[in-house]
């Protein structure tokens, strides 16, 4: 069983997003899972081989333990009653206590529709006497999630205001390299100056820099946080 589940539209989504927090939450001694809806291809400069590829370069990088994709289809995903299933069957089978999803405004159809999968399989996974007509099956016993926690990786300029922002600093480099593997998407493939990775570099360090550290990684919730001790804040 996972401890926390990092749900993410497309391979490279949620390295970018909280590449960080995974490590972090790792070197607390919880175990952390990614699932990938997508496989992410069709794009300008990948193939299905690449991005696998890449993909289990990545996973490696992080020293994740546990990745699975839904196989759900990229550039059409949507919240339908049986992809809400699929995900909710993933849910009840890991039993997750955290679940990581998209910010829910985005440009990019595939995440926004992945926000709304996510909050709806949530509740669909807590559910008892699912055999109903005209709806698709639920396994395994039900489960809740506790927290939903999101992440930013939008396609739209936001000024993010975000609940928290998690100090990554010690985890940069390693973060950096999971990003680094997914070279079709981010190195080859955007010959830009500055280049993506640049960018995200200094917003990496925009956000440490407004907790007084070198890198952080913004994080929201719809819900009140609360806190039993104050002595984990920066």
């Amino acid at each position: 069983m996972l401890d926390v589940l990092v749900i993410a539209p497309h391979p490279d989504d949620a390295e970018l997003g909280v590449g960080g927090a995974i490590l972090k939450l790792q070197q607390e001694g919880k175990r952390v899972g990614v699932l990938d809806l997508t496989s992410g291809e069709p794009t300008p400069h990948g193939s299905l081989e690449t991005r696998a590829r890449e993909t289990a370069t990545a996973t490696e990088a992080l020293g994740l333990e546990w990745r699975e994709n839904l196989g759900l289809p990229n550039r059409s995903l949507e919240a339908t009653l049986e992809n809400r299933a699929k995900l909710a069957n993933v849910i009840r089978r890991e039993k997750p206590q955290w679940l990581f999803a998209p910010y829910w405004e985005d440009a990019h159809p595939d995440h926004a529709a992945a926000t709304q999968l996510v909050e709806g399989a949530r509740f669909w996974a807590k559910l008892t006497k699912t055999d109903q007509p005209g709806q698709p099956d639920l396994s395994g016993e039900p489960h809740h999630p506790t927290r939903v926690y999101y992440y930013y990786c939008v396609h739209l300029k936001l000024a993010p205001q975000p609940a928290f922002v998690l100090d990554i600093s010690d985890v940069w480099e390693q973060k950096l390299a999971s990003i680094r593997c997914y070279e079709s998407q981010f190195i080859t493939g955007r010959p830009t100056n500055p280049s993506f990775l640049d960018r995200l570099r200094d917003e990496a360090a925009y956000w440490g820099k407004s907790i007084g550290t070198a890198y952080g990684e913004p994080i929201t919730t719809r819900e009140p946080l609360g806190l039993a001790r104050l002595d984990g804040l920066v």
